[in-house]
Formats: C-alpha cells, sequence, structure tokens
C-alpha cells in the first residue's frame, strides 16, 4: 500500500534534493536538445525545475518510507512517485544522506515534466546544492517526437556540464525493430555546456544515415538555450541552370539586437559571378519593418535575350511594413522595384518575390466601420509582344509600351459605414469610393481591321468620387416567406484631366456627374421537407430593382467594371458590374431556385438555378462602353443567359463542385468552371475544367478550353509519387506538365520532381526545371534545382 507524504517546511532537505534532480534533468534536457541547430529548447526546458514555484507542495507516495536516525539517511523504496508544481518523478528507490547531502534515485527513473517531455535514466546522483550531479543511461523523449540518449551526463562547479556519447535523433514507429538504427542522427563523443559563458562544446560530432557516418564535425560550438538568437551559418541551397551555371547558396545570419537582426546570403554562380541577397528585419513593440536587396553584376549578360535583362546590373529592392498605431488603425506597405521585368524568373534563389503589386496602405475598422487609404504601383513581369492582327489605328501597337500602359493608383479610399440603430425599423448603411489612377500611354486594341478602337485604358488622369446609401429590412409572415424590401441612392463624380485626345469617345468636359436611385423587393419561402435519413429545403427566389436607365455610357473611363462575370454568384447582386465605374440601370427581375439535401449518412449537395430579366429601361449591358465587354456577359438581352451551380460533398474524401452559364435560345454551354477533389485509400487527385466561349466583341475568336489536373499515389508506407498536368483542349497543346517522386517518415522527407512549362509569350519556348529537396525535421531543408529553356 502506497504512503502519501506531503513534505512541509520541516523538510526542506528532501524538498531540495527532489528539486535538484529536476534542475539537473532540466540541464540534461536543454542540453541534449540544442546538439541540433534548429531545435526550441526553450520548449524542453519550460515548466522544470528552474521554473517551478518553491512556495508549491510536494506530494510522496512510496510502499515504504523509513527514517535511519544513527546514518541520518531517509530511504524510501518501492514504486516512489513525486508530484511536485506539475512534475513528476518516479524511481524504484530514492535515497538521501543526509549528511553527505546527496541524493541517489534508482531503478528505471523516470521523470515527466508539465509540459509532457519524459526522461529516463537508470541512475540519479545529487549533491544537496546542485553543483554536482551524475546521471547514467540517459534518455529524453520530447512532445516534439524528438529523442536524446546518453551513456552519461555529469555537472561539476556549479557551471559545467559535460555529457559522454550524446545521440540526438527523431522517433522511431513502434513497429520498426527496436535494434534497427533510425535513418538518421547526429551523435558526439563529448558535449561541455559552460552556463556562465552560455556555450555549448561538441567534439568529435558526426552525422549518421542508417547507423554509417556520413559527414564529421571535431569541432562545433554554438550558444546554450537561454540565448534566444545567435549568429551563425544557415543551411546551404544547390543550384544548377544552365543561364546561371552551377551555385550554392550560402546564408549567414546576424544577431544584431533582441528587436533586429540580418541575414545575408552569397550565391557565387559559375556563369553569372556572385549574387548578393540581404534582408534586414526590425521589431518594434507597434509593428514590424523589413528591407531587402538582391542582385548581382553579370559576368554574362549575354545569356539573357528579354529586355533589359542583358545589361551588367540586374537587381530588385523589397520593403514590407505593418504598424498598428492604435488599436482600430494600422500603416503599412509592400514595396518592390526590380531592375527588369523577368529578374525573379532568371533569378528565383532571392529571398523576396516581385509578383504582387507594389502598396502602400492606412487601414482603420472596427466592427461595423472601415476607412481605408491605399497607393498601387505595378511593374509587370510579361515581355512586350507583337500581335498586329488587333492594331487600332492612331495607337501604339497591341502589345507594345506594356509598362507604360499600366496605371499608377493613387489613392483609393474606401469608406464603409453601419448605423448602430436600426433607421425606419431597417439597417442602413453608407459607402464612399474615391479613386485616382494616371496612366502614360492608351492601351488601344481594334476587332475590325483597326477602323473601330477600343480601349482597356486611357492616357491621361482621372478620378473619380462615389457615394452611396444602402437600406434594407426584412419582413417573416406566419408561413415562413420572408420579404426584404430594400432601396440605395448612389452619386458618381468624374474628373477627366489631360486625357488622350484621340480618344473622340470620351466625354468633352472635365467634369461629369452621374446618379443612380433604386428601388426593390426580394422575396424567399424556404421549404422543408423530412424525410427518413435526412432533410431537403427548396428555395424559390425572387428580386425585383426598379431603378433609371445609366447615364453616359461609353462617355467615361472604365478601369475597374471591365470584368463581369455572370454567375449564381452575381445573379442576386444588385448591380452586377464588379466595380464603380458602371452603374447597371433599368428595372430588373431576378429569379432562382435554390436547393439544398443533407442525409444523415454525412451527404451535402446544393444547388441554384436562374436567370434574369430586363423588365424596362434600358439594359446597361446591351450598351457597351469604351472596351465593349458587356455583349459577351451573357446580360445583354432581356432574357439573359440561364446561371446554376451545384456542390457536392460525401464526406468520404470526394467534393465535386461548378459553375455553368448556358445560353438563352439552345442551352449550349456558354461558361463552365468544374472542380473535383478525391481521397480513395493511397490516392489522392484533384481536376479541374474551365471552358469559356468565344468572345468576338473583344477579339477572342475561338473557346477557350482546359483541363487541370493533380494526383499523388502513396506506393509504401513512406514513399509517393505525384504528378500534375494542365491541357489546353481547344488548341491539343500541353501547357504545363510534371511528375515526381517522395518519401516521409517521422524525420526525413525528400523529393525529386521535374517540371516543363510552355505559357511563355510565343508559345514555343518550354521552360524545363528539374527540383531536388531533402529534409531533416528540426535541423533544417536543403534544396538543389536546375532550369533550361529551350
Amino acid at each position: 500500500m502506497s504512503l502519501p507524504v506531503f513534505l512541509k517546511t520541516e523538510m526542506w532537505a528532501k524538498r531540495g534534493s527532489l528539486l535538484a534532480a529536476a534542475s539537473t534533468l532540466a540541464i540534461a534536457v536543454s542540453l541534449l536538445q540544442d546538439v541540433i541547430p534548429g531545435a526550441n529548447a526553450q520548449d524542453l526546458t519550460s515548466g522544470l525545475a528552474g521554473e517551478v514555484d518553491p512556495n508549491k507542495e510536494l506530494l510522496l507516495e512510496s510502499s515504504e518510507v523509513t527514517y535511519d536516525f544513527d546514518n541520518d539517511v531517509i530511504l524510501a523504496t518501492g514504486s516512489v512517485q513525486v508530484y511536485y508544481d506539475g512534475n513528476t518523478v518516479q524511481a524504484h528507490q530514492i535515497v538521501f544522506d543526509r549528511k553527505s547531502g546527496q541524493l541517489t534515485a534508482k531503478g528505471n527513473v523516470i521523470f515527466i515534466e508539465s509540459n509532457g517531455n519524459v526522461v529516463r535514466t537508470s541512475e540519479l546522483t545529487l549533491s544537496e546544492d546542485f553543483a554536482e550531479g551524475f546521471a547514467r543511461a540517459l534518455q529524453i523523449d520530447t512532445t516534439k517526437r524528438t529523442r536524446f540518449l546518453a551513456e552519461k551526463a555529469r555537472r561539476e562547479g556549479d557551471n559545467v556540464t559535460s555529457i559522454e556519447n550524446g545521440v540526438y535523433t527523431v522517433y522511431t514507429k513502434p513497429t520498426n525493430p527496436p535494434d534497427k538504427p533510425p535513418l538518421w542522427r547526429v551523435r558526439a563523443e563529448k558535449i561541455i555546456h559552460k552556463q556562465q559563458e552560455k556555450i555549448i562544446r561538441f567534439e568529435n560530432a558526426a552525422f549518421e544515415v542508417y547507423g554509417k557516418p556520413i559527414a564529421y564535425l571535431p569541432y562545433l560550438s554554438m550558444p546554450d538555450p537561454t540565448i534566444k538568437r545567435k549568429s551563425g551559418f544557415l543551411i546551404p541551397s544547390g543550384i544548377v541552370n544552365d543561364k546561371l551555371g552551377y551555385g550554392v547558396t550560402v546564408p549567414y545570419y546576424w544577431a544584431l539586437s533582441p528587436h533586429y537582426d540580418l541575414t545575408t546570403t552569397l550565391t557565387p554562380l559559375t556563369k553569372q559571378g556572385l549574387f548578393g541577397d540581404v534582408q534586414y528585419r526590425h521589431r518594434f513593440e507597434a509593428g514590424q519593418v523589413s528591407f531587402s536587396a538582391a542582385g548581382l553584376f553579370q559576368a554574362q549578360p549575354g545569356q539573357f535575350t528579354t529586355s533589359r535583362a542583358d545589361e551588367r546590373w540586374r537587381g530588385a529592392v523589397n520593403s514590407t511594413a505593418s504598424f498598428s498605431l492604435s488599436k482600430d488603425w494600422t500603416l503599412g506597405w509592400n514595396v518592390t522595384y526590380k531592375s527588369d521585368r523577368q529578374f525573379f524568373q532568371d533569378y528565383s534563389m532571392a529571398s523576396f518575390s516581385g509578383g504582387d503589386p507594389s502598396e502602400v496602405f492606412f487601414e482603420g475598422r472596427n466592427e461595423r466601420n472601415l476607412l481605408s487609404v491605399r497607393a498601387y504601383a505595378f511593374q509587370i513581369s510579361q515581355e512586350d509582344y507583337e500581335d498586329s492582327e488587333f492594331d487600332a489605328l492612331g495607337f501604339s501597337p497591341v502589345g507594345s509600351s506594356l509598362q507604360d500602359k499600366q496605371p499608377l493608383v493613387l489613392p483609393v479610399i474606401d469608406y464603409d459605414y453601419v448605423f448602430a440603430d436600426p433607421v425606419l425599423a431597417g439597417e442602413l448603411s453608407l459607402a464612399a469610393n474615391f479613386t485616382s489612377l494616371t496612366r502614360d500611354e492608351t492601351d488601344a486594341f481594334s476587332i475590325d481591321g483597326g477602323t473601330t478602337a477600343k480601349f482597356r485604358g486611357v492616357d491621361g488622369t482621372f478620378s473619380r468620387l462615389s457615394l452611396q446609401g444602402d437600406w434594407r429590412r426584412t419582413f417573416i409572415d406566419p408561413l415562413g416567406q420572408t420579404f426584404t424590401p430594400f432601396a440605395y441612392m448612389r452619386g458618381d463624380l468624374f474628373f477627366l484631366a489631360s486625357p488622350d485626345a484621340d480618344v473622340t469617345a470620351l466625354a468633352g468636359e472635365s467634369f461629369v456627374g452621374r446618379a443612380m436611385p433604386a428601388v426593390g423587393l426580394e422575396y424567399r419561402y424556404p421549404i422543408i421537407a423530412a424525410f427518413d435519413g435526412g432533410n431537403q429545403v427548396f428555395e424559390p427566389i425572387a428580386q425585383v430593382v426598379v431603378r433609371p436607365n445609366e447615364q453616359r455610357i461609353g462617355e467615361l473611363p472604365n478601369d475597374d467594371a471591365q470584368s463581369i462575370v455572370f454567375d449564381t454568384t452575381t445573379l442576386f447582386d444588385y448591380d452586377k458590374f464588379s466595380g464603380f465605374d458602371r452603374a447597371e440601370g433599368g428595372t430588373r427581375l431576378n429569379l432562382g431556385l435554390n436547393y439544398k439535401l443533407q442525409l444523415n449518412s454525412g451527404y451535402y449537395l446544393s444547388g441554384l438555378f436562374g436567370r434574369s430579366y430586363q423588365l424596362a429601361g434600358e439594359n446597361s449591358y446591351a450598351n457597351p462602353d469604351i472596351l465593349g465587354a458587356t455583349a459577351d456577359s451573357g446580360l445583354a438581352s432581356d432574357l439573359s443567359d440561364y446561371v446554376g451551380s451545384l456542390y457536392l460533398d460525401t464526406q468520404y474524401g470526394v467534393k465535386l463542385g461548378a459553375q455553368a452559364r448556358f445560353d438563352k435560345d439552345d442551352f449550349s454551354v456558354n461558361r463552365l468552371q468544374a472542380q473535383a477533389s478525391a481521397i480513395y485509400g493511397p490516392v489522392v487527385s484533384s481536376l479541374a475544367y474551365a471552358f469559356l466561349g468565344e468572345q468576338p466583341d473583344v477579339g477572342i475568336d475561338n473557346p477557350r478550353e482546359e483541363i487541370l489536373g493533380s494526383a499523388s499515389l502513396r506506393l509504401q508506407e513512406n514513399w509517393r509519387v505525384f504528378g500534375s498536368m494542365r491541357y489546353d483542349i481547344e488548341n491539343a497543346n500541353i501547357v504545363q506538365d510534371g511528375v515526381g517522386i517522395g518519401y516521409d517518415d517521422e524525420g526525413f522527407s525528400l523529393s525529386v520532381s521535374y517540371a516543363e512549362d510552355r505559357s511563355r509569350n510565343d508559345g514555343d519556348s518550354v521552360n524545363r526545371t528539374l527540383y531536388f529537396r531533402i529534409g531533416l525535421r528540426t535541423i533544417g531543408n536543403t534544396q538543389v534545382s536546375s532550369g533550361a529553356l529551350n
């Protein structure tokens, strides 16, 4: 029978000795964890003796506790367990010699930390003042699924801890043979930790694979766990490229301060010279900022043929930031400048990417309101090209001066406000937008041999202020029918400064105003039918919007309402234009039927089908603006195309989804997007299909049809093969494809893949990439990539 003993203050010696055991074990845990760079020593040492509460009660349970008065020895034997501040020590026997001040735990000693780490040792001896200690046959299993082994661990002089024959590895599965070595491990003859110097030194270390050493490290030192950040080299990676040659990235981390640091990376390339990369990060109490730069002086610039890529100096700079000025206000930016359009494609080893537009923002938000001020600049990656078939007379050729045709957008201001209290028993909200943009070159094209021009953008400065108020209220009758009357009022003021004089369609005034009032009603009637095994819902929906005709169609610039996607996601939008530059007018009726099926077994099916009707007034989508993209939207006639959507979730790994638009006359497909994903046994796959009918009003004379698929097959417990393909069905052309093989286990991952990309402008070139990656959990990842374009 266990005998519980609550140790009070008079038993301080015993309490202190047990804490000494915890302290020494904590040292061993933190020390061994630091054998490998990148391991989280803080996770291991949290909750150990160094952080326990000295005022907590200590509980000891044992089959027998005796005290030898003659020799002044306390002896606990038989399933001894000690509980203290969330930590547990188990042993067959614990002996405390009060004369020598020495505590010894023997027989399957197990120390379970409050954070879940488990320390095992055959014998533990400690001095009362913690200065001296000894552990034999030490094993530490962490919650990170890592393991540390050591033959001996000794602490001397209250400062130096040494471990003999230490090994670091990861968990192996319980089904593995007990004598089988792990895939990889790190072994050191001796590990010495000097606490005052905060340094850990490794002597005669080796990296082993399947128990065989493949790399020796005669000497290695690093900071102890109390040092959170330390300067040093990071794991390198390799590069093989037909234009760059061979190269190895050599990153070095500089821990300059607890608040800021620096990473420098040098990559010598056999064909192009030395590529440099630097990242500076600074964290403040209210936010953080970073500055990055990458570039080189090319040794063989003639390897590149794209614009400005054949110059000696190539590079890019970037800065990102985010600052919380107060609880609701944020200031930040993400700004990138690159020397040429293809820099990031040619030098993909850069630590930052230039794919996003440069942006500066200032934003404030709370539960109901938002104010956002942003500025955008676009530096494109696409090269200029020639396509004289669509050139417009009097304007620069299609495909030329692409960068000059990009706008500088400064500023974009959005304001949204929702009133907290009801207005006329309904919800009232206000929205405002101010946008100003400047473009240096008119972006024009023609589809009739150049005589009639259409414009994606116009040279000049254009500003617009839009204000809108929305009100709505919902009524539910006893039958469950829902009636939602609504109303909105919108006003727009355009300022046209220095527009291109050759764009004669634009209004000749500098200031142009426009207003659009509207009232409407939305009706829904969900009909629920329950049955044995599930339920289903039928919900007819009707929405009518009454308003005057849209004003000044074709006389105003259109930069943010060029994309019109009519499907079930926009069927019941009051205004189906994508932005503020257009305002839908006329009286319109939107009808649809929503269906949902839920089975108790987990299956879920939902679908929506409907169409839109122009009841009165002028149809905005039948009247093209300066771009002319509305004629193929499916909304140009009084009776729109049909739209439908379907979503299926089997809850067993198979999901299906589709959006489609069908022709109003013959029900042929004008637009279709479908995707499916499935997990079945060892197979994980996805498939996506896209079809877009011809749009002659914007120069697309042939349909576009593509299919994209990817799959992964697990061959054995750890091995898998994977592949993907993007196929242009209309042109019978493989756009992208790739295949690879990978291995993954508890602490090691490896993958080799090969990919081809034919999506560049000319369509004849093929970008081939071979990618090799190896990863060791808790240590890091490295990779080698090769690229060739032909």
